[in-house]
């Protein structure tokens, strides 16, 4: 490991959680890795093939996984909280703004411009999913049987863990459809007890917290265990997560209406950082600030304990079909239950014509024209805004 210091690491990723938004993200973290050689270009592709192969968001999870190549667990876990703490602040501060003046006569309409631009961009996710990851035709009866599981209510997890083991028997991804997965398998790291102590340590503390919560028998408990066993088998990125959350904090347990809910997304849009931290918004709804502190800690812990332990052991796993059959099948289900999650969220929200119409520029323009989602968002409000106050919506 480099000699960087543990304040570099956090101030480095701090920097990139508060400025960087949508997929711009990972760009920037590619390049703080390359820019200040902390890693080969090769440890660096293994890392994000790595990311890939288990639950959790992405772009957090190779934060993790960089900072335990630098420093070990110490590292990792500065990197990840530097990383999220700027979009946790900036949600927390919006969760208390929202549900302090959501009783006003004009936020109401305002946050249906918002949960039109949502609509609109989830398309457009939905369609990318769809097209990356629906290639055989078991992958598109896993997608139709867990689109029509959801709307009969079924768990989204149970859901999720059904198309997991389909997927290790029954789909082997074709060669070459995922270049750095089919890459030589890298050196094998020899085992180190000092590592694997510091692992364990963190599972501990990770299992601890989650059991405490729980054991308080509340609404924030009861949340803090369904977003642990989200994190615990959700693949992909933050979009990719979003029916898991919604089944439960929508459909399960009535935390959130489904109107809260798009504005919870919504506000994790238009923040810069992951984009799970839109968990803090449902925790703080329940519990204020230890509330959202909670729920973002338990849907950020299960994959960050996994990277620790996968940057082990990736060496020997990589390559076994049944891992990538695995991944295969969950991602496939992820694009049923995301299709659900957009029907609900049009049912709630496109309900005028202009919202049908914003919600469609939404989509021409992140699709067809590469806009940034920051700036569909940004703009999508000062139009919406705009016709409020002149009284055209």
């Amino acid at each position: 490991m480099q000699s960087i210091s543990l304040w570099t690491i956090f101030k480095s990723y701090f920097i990139v959680g508060l400025t960087a938004f949508g997929m711009a993200i990972l760009q920037k973290l590619k390049a703080l890795v390359m820019n200040n050689h902390w890693l080969t270009e090769e440890e660096m592709n293994d890392g994000l093939a790595m990311v890939q192969l288990y639950p959790g968001p992405l772009m957090v999870d190779f934060t993790a996984y960089v900072g335990y190549k630098l420093r070990g667990v110490i590292g990792a876990i500065l990197a990840t909280f530097g990383f999220i703490l700027p979009s946790f602040v900036l949600m927390t501060v919006l969760s208390a703004f929202y549900f302090a003046a959501g009783s006003l006569p004009w936020v109401h309409p305002l946050f249906l411009g918002l949960e039109a631009l949502v609509v609109g961009v989830l398309f457009n996710v939905t369609l990318e999913m769809g097209g990356r990851n629906i290639q055989q035709r078991t992958q598109a009866v896993i997608m139709l049987l867990a689109f029509g599981a959801l709307l009969f209510k079924v768990n989204a997890v149970l859901i999720v863990l059904v198309a997991l083991a389909i997927g290790a028997f029954l789909i082997r991804p074709v060669s070459g459809k995922n270049a750095a997965a089919d890459k030589p398998a890298p050196k094998i790291e020899p085992f180190s007890a000092k590592r694997w102590a510091g692992i364990g340590a963190v599972v501990v503390v990770i299992l601890a917290v989650v059991a405490l919560a729980w054991s308080l028998k509340s609404e924030i408990g009861g949340l803090t265990l369904s977003l642990f066993k989200i994190g615990s088998v959700a693949f992909g990125n933050g979009s990719a997560i979003i029916p898991l959350i919604q089944a439960e904090a929508v459909e399960s347990h009535s935390w959130l209406t489904m109107s809260q809910f798009a504005d919870g997304v919504a506000l994790g849009q238009i923040t810069p950082g992951p984009f799970l931290i839109t968990a803090t918004f449902i925790g703080y709804k329940l519990a204020g600030f230890w509330g959202g502190l909670l729920a973002t800690f338990a849907i950020f812990s299960p994959s960050f304990s996994m990277t620790l332990v996968f940057t082990e052991v990736f060496a020997r796993i990589r390559n076994l079909k049944p891992v990538r059959g695995a991944l295969a099948g969950v991602m496939a289900s992820f694009v049923g239950l995301l299709a659900v999650v957009l029907l609900q969220l049009g049912g709630v929200a496109l309900v005028t014509p202009a919202a049908l119409a914003l919600a469609a520029a939404a989509f021409i323009g992140v699709r067809y024209f590469k806009i940034d989602i920051f700036w569909i968002f940004l703009g999508g409000v000062a139009i919406w805004g705009s016709l409020l106050v002149i009284g055209l919506v």
